[in-house]
């Protein structure tokens, strides 16, 4: 990856390029803050290699649901993904069909009975019907927060079927004590929603002000969390 970004073999990355590069890993801005905070040590806004492998390693972490912080740096985890921009596939397989699905078939019928009892509207759920059964696990607000953008794959501010199963799949994930990934990993993007979002990566980061906009619209129902979370979201 270091070439990619160094292409004139200077050694060093500068800010500007690291950022379009790191940008490829589908992670959240804010994350990717995060990240460079901590590799960026005398913060001067560039990375020699060591300080550029640490940010990779901290994408690895990340988007494998682990801590964003120097203690995740030994632990082990698979390579970083970033989107191929000379491929039309994405490098952190692009949740293909031959990925299965990581929500099980019995827990997708208890998810579909809860679903069907919270009075779908054409076949969708808006988020003040969502909103209760999010709050009724008590997990904090933020990580609630986290779950709905995950799981509203979309981005209409709704969930379907598929959508609020992830929604459950998440929120019994983090009930069990395993860390909410900051972005969705390929196996549980559900298969019907597997050819539109191809590029999931791509998808968010290209107009940077349509998306604030548009996340900010998809967070709106679920009004207490985006009141009680301002900054985080």
């Amino acid at each position: 990856f270091f070439p990619q970004v160094d292409s004139a073999n200077t050694g060093r990355v500068l800010a500007s390029d690291a950022a379009i590069f790191l940008k490829k890993s589908g992670l959240t801005d804010l994350v990717l803050g995060k990240i460079w905070d901590l590799a960026d040590t005398d913060g001067k806004g560039i990375l020699n290699k060591q300080e550029f492998f640490v940010a990779l390693r901290l994408v690895a972490c990340a988007q494998n649901g682990l801590d964003v912080s120097l203690s995740s740096l030994n632990l082990p985890v698979p390579p970083p993904r970033f989107t191929d921009t000379s491929s039309p596939l994405l490098l952190s397989g692009a949740a293909s069909a031959d990925v299965p699905w990581a929500v099980k078939l019995e827990d997708k019928a208890k998810y579909d009975a809860i679903f069907d009892s919270l009075n779908p509207v054409n076949g969708l759920l808006s988020g003040d019907k969502v909103k209760p059964v999010l709050l009724n696990s008590k997990l904090p607000v933020d990580i609630l927060g986290r779950v709905w953008e995950l799981s509203d794959i979309d981005r209409d501010g709704m969930l379907d079927r598929d959508e609020f199963a992830v929604a459950m799949f998440l929120v019994y994930c983090a009930l069990e004590k395993e860390p909410v990934p900051m972005s969705l990993p390929a196996a549980l993007v559900p298969p019907s929603k597997r050819k539109p979002v191809s590029v999931p990566g791509a998808t968010p980061l290209i107009p940077s002000s349509l998306s604030a906009k548009e996340s900010h619209q998809s967070l709106a129902p679920v009004g207490v969390l985006a009141a009680k979370t301002p900054l985080t979201q």
